[in-house]
């Protein structure tokens, strides 16, 4: 009867179960891999065979089948090496077989049997753990995989050590003691930027409510310097956040084998040479692209109107759904996209003399941008030069932490009106902006005049109340003054007085 063990493969960043059963029989001597495995998972038949040849384990002149079930999805990934091993070892008789489907295998081999790191190790002990079963993995994976509490794991080196534990001869030393510190730590912060208080105030609200920006100056004004500080002043990652966005950074194998966690908030700031599938995602396997990288963090678009029109078009669907979804012939995928977008554009295409450019050159240049791509972003923000006197001025600036206070705070606010974390303002859909969000005459009465005198949209009337929200939250206001809408009214006629 043919040995059985037990894996996973993984659909987007999750995973699923495979059951991997090893036949050996008389016959010509083949060693075959079914069940629809791909290019990696066919080399794993040379890579055991020489494992299990170097450690005088080789079924000799044997017909050899693998069936990786279930047969219908395709198979991916060099973590099925261990488990065929395995399989295979049972089959022979050299592992006892009891209670061999209380563990799920992972793991890479070298042709000697030395375990390697493999991807979605956090993916896979969330399935173990589920499933109430142990995960075997090499030992790189093991802070990665202790992410997960209560869950049952057992890290090893090499195929000798698996083999004796499963034949009760070897026992792996105690994982509980490792301890993995989770306390963000960032290079950079809002105290080295000098001047620019209009524009740091514009991200402070940003922050706080999850809104998109687009920052427009001319090169050297400290666009990008201010993009990268907006995770700075972003609240901690939550347990779940870290949880999510690591599995994420594991599938596309982006993690730090020394500090395999990614504990602080992502920022990623793609070229704009970038593919569409670069930035969205995609391939075969499908693998995530930077809006999903940047998951829980910041994407930063530096000269935002030089990205392909294709690529800046995709954004919409993960701008509203918070996700991305592949789809192909045979499969969709789904992979996380919840981030902030900031873009960062020059005033138009001639920026050497310092002089504004002509009409006609401004128009060309922004409308490489599409009007329903520049309704996601809720506030548009102009980024000047710094005044000499500012760039030599001693004056104390305000840090990071004391920022991320007031933006903690807001959040705090956010947090009990939605009844979860994972929500913020900007998130909030029509029947929530009635419920949340009531204005008074004064208030109600400039809005109304802005909307008719700048011509705004539908969808930009939403966005004011919503960042005038922000902003009272950020002032512990449960009412929406006057004074809220006046700030966000500037931050959305801008579009049309600059750059239309």
């Amino acid at each position: 009867m043919p040995s059985s063990v037990l894996s996973c493969y993984f659909v987007g960043i999750e995973a699923e179960e495979v059951i991997i059963e090893a036949d050996i029989s008389k016959g010509v001597p083949q060693f075959n891999i079914v069940g629809l495995p791909e290019a990696m998972v066919k080399e794993s038949r040379d890579r055991v065979n020489s494992v299990l040849k170097n450690n005088g384990w080789s079924p000799r002149l044997k017909k050899i089948v693998v069936n990786l079930a279930p047969a219908g999805v395709k198979k991916s990934g060099a973590h099925f090496d261990l488990p065929i091993a395995i399989s295979l070892l049972l089959e022979q008789g050299l592992i006892k077989k009891e209670n061999i489907n209380n563990y799920f295998l992972m793991g890479e081999l070298s042709l000697e049997g030395k375990l390697r790191g493999v991807i979605g190790t956090l993916s896979a002990a969330i399935f173990a753990k589920k499933k109430n079963k142990t995960l075997i993995i090499p030992k790189e994976n093991l802070r990665e995989a202790l992410l997960i509490k209560d869950l049952k794991v057992l890290a090893f080196n090499n195929i000798k050590e698996v083999v004796s534990f499963l034949n009760g001869e070897f026992y792996p030393e105690n994982t509980t003691e490792i301890q993995i510190d989770l306390s963000p730590d960032y290079e950079v912060d809002f105290s080295e930027v000098v001047g620019q208080y209009h524009v740091k105030r514009a991200l402070e609200i940003s922050a706080a409510g999850g809104h998109n920006v687009l920052m427009v100056g001319p090169p050297g004004s400290g666009k990008s310097m201010l993009a990268k500080r907006i995770p700075t002043i972003l609240p901690k990652m939550s347990s779940e956040e870290i949880i999510e966005t690591t599995r994420i950074y594991s599938i596309a194998k982006k993690l730090n084998k020394k500090m395999p966690v990614i504990k602080r908030r992502p920022f990623r700031a793609p070229h704009h040479t970038i593919s569409d599938v670069g930035l969205i995602g995609g391939g075969q396997p499908p693998s995530p692209g930077e809006v999903s990288l940047a998951h829980n963090g910041v994407l930063f678009l530096d000269e935002f109107p030089e990205f392909k029109r294709s690529a800046l078009e995709v954004l919409r669907q993960p701008l509203e759904d918070k996700k991305v979804q592949i789809v192909r012939a045979s499969s969709s995928v789904i992979f996380p996209a919840n981030f902030i977008l900031i873009g960062a554009m020059n005033p138009c295409t001639d920026t050497v003399s310092g002089e504004e450019c002509p009409h006609y050159i401004r128009k060309r240049y922004y409308t490489r941008l599409s009007k329903p791509l520049l309704d996601r972003i809720d506030i548009i923000v102009e980024v000047p030069r710094v005044p000499i006197n500012e760039i030599r001025s001693e004056k104390k600036r305000e840090s990071s932490s004391e920022i991320r206070e007031r933006v903690e705070f807001a959040r705090e606010i956010q947090r009990k009106r939605f009844g979860t974390p994972l929500k913020t303002n900007s998130d909030m859909s029509k029947k929530e902006i009635k419920k949340h969000i009531e204005l008074n005459n004064s208030s109600q009465k400039l809005l109304d005049f802005s909307v008719e005198k700048f011509k705004l949209s539908a969808r930009s009337y939403d966005k004011i109340l919503k960042l005038s929200r922000t902003i009272a939250d950020l002032e512990g206001a449960d009412k929406i003054e006057e004074s809220h809408i006046a700030e966000a009214i500037q931050y959305r006629i801008y579009e049309d007085s600059l750059l239309f």
